[in-house]
């Protein structure tokens, strides 16, 4: 018998499911299915709805508004979620900020945000990586000085996912020049409305926006927005990346659009009017992916139930990150394939609407996945931390 099959898991996906169902709206599915960037409205009322059935953060403990569930179910709640096509949500306030503060913040700090990114009332975004400072983040050149009862904050950050729809952002910058580069870091909460702070779209090249370039000119926040320790923002910074790097493997989301691909094989005509999944080339390139993606599915599962039981990922994650990213293009790459001409369809009446409808958003998906490798830490900087840390080199 499969783990997921046992009475009680077969009936808690039943639950998903018919929660879903009921819940979640033809807009929101259609918004979802449109593009890859979306608006912070859908996102935030889904959120919504999920919070007010107790689901807002099902990986959170349950002391600061999680579920309890096992790893399976949590599990077979994103699956659901994903073959339903429901929104993400904020992954930053989610995903990141939300459990950053669970584990250093204070308790004022705990109850003044954490019950607003489960609401959905306010977005996060991510202030790392900044132009010369990306894989190699510890020589960022951010600086943030103390004057009176206030850090005045001072540089750049680039690639600022969502940051057009952030309320707040937790922004690593240097405290301490003296020391080396890692030891002098520290973490604070920066809101995105404060005096001096410019922001800048980039368009990645599938013409969409999601990132942004954001500049601090003598940004001040308060001395309570400190994150934890003074100058240790680096050991939450690595903590923080680790669990980035789970999440961007996206196994749910990557299974679902296998199943996609499947379905584009059977409906799909070669030249000489057979479906494509006839060709035996096709098929063994599908088979390729899922065993691929099998083998993601499980190494996720085990890294997902150490984080349920409190322990950080670790190099583990990196694994995570590289496989699922990789597998995230694969698929993409074979959807375009599959599609032929099919696949520049960008919007639904693209072409006098003469193109098939199956291929809307692949173009989109293969483009913008041209990133999945480099962010959250490059691949060949993954590939260094396995070496150093897991095989000992």
């Amino acid at each position: 018998m499969s783990i997921f099959q046992t009475p009680e898991l077969r009936a808690f996906r039943a639950e998903v499911r018919e929660f879903l169902q009921q819940k979640l709206t033809g807009d929101l599915v259609h918004a979802t299915r449109a593009g890859l960037h979306l608006e912070r409205e859908p996102m935030a009322r889904w959120q919504a709805t999920l919070n007010a059935h107790g689901w807002g953060a099902p990986h959170w403990p349950r002391a600061f508004g999680g579920t309890g569930w096992t790893e399976l179910q949590r599990y077979i709640f994103e699956e659901e979620s994903a073959f339903a096509d429901a929104p993400l949500g904020d992954v930053h306030g989610l995903f990141l900020a939300g459990p950053m503060i669970i584990a250093a913040g204070s308790p004022e700090q705990q109850a003044r945000y954490l019950p607003k990114v489960l609401a959905g009332e306010e977005f996060w975004c991510q202030g790392f990586s900044e132009p010369n400072a990306g894989s190699d983040l510890a020589s960022l050149k951010t600086t943030a000085r103390l004057e009176g009862d206030e850090w005045v904050i001072n540089g750049q950050k680039t690639w600022l996912s969502s940051g057009h729809h952030a309320d707040l952002m937790f922004c690593l910058a240097r405290t301490d020049g003296e020391v080396k580069p890692q030891a002098g870091l520290t973490q604070f909460i920066v809101d995105m409305r404060a005096p001096g702070i410019s922001l800048q779209p980039i368009l990645t090249m599938d013409e969409g926006h999601s990132v942004n370039a954001v500049f601090f000119d003598n940004v001040r926040t308060p001395r309570e927005n400190v994150i934890g320790k003074l100058d240790n923002g680096w050991t939450y910074a690595k903590e923080l990346l680790a669990r980035e790097r789970v999440n961007n493997a996206q196994a749910p989301r990557t299974k679902r659009d296998i199943v996609e691909l499947d379905r584009i094989a059977r409906h799909c005509k070669d030249a000489e009017g057979r479906p494509l999944i006839e060709d035996a080339r096709v098929r063994r390139r599908l088979a390729a992916l899922t065993a691929d993606f099998v083998a993601l599915e499980s190494a996720a599962l085990g890294v997902l139930a150490e984080q349920m039981s409190g322990k950080e990922p670790g190099p583990a994650a990196s694994t995570l990150k590289i496989r699922g990213s990789e597998l995230q293009q694969r698929v993409s790459e074979t959807a375009l394939a599959l599609l032929g001409q099919a696949g520049i369809v960008l919007s639904p009446d693209y072409g006098g609407g003469l193109l098939a409808p199956e291929g809307l958003g692949w173009a989109e998906r293969h483009f913008f996945r041209r990133v999945v490798t480099i962010y959250a830490g490059a691949n060949e900087i993954q590939k260094s931390i396995i070496a150093k840390s897991i095989l000992d080199m």
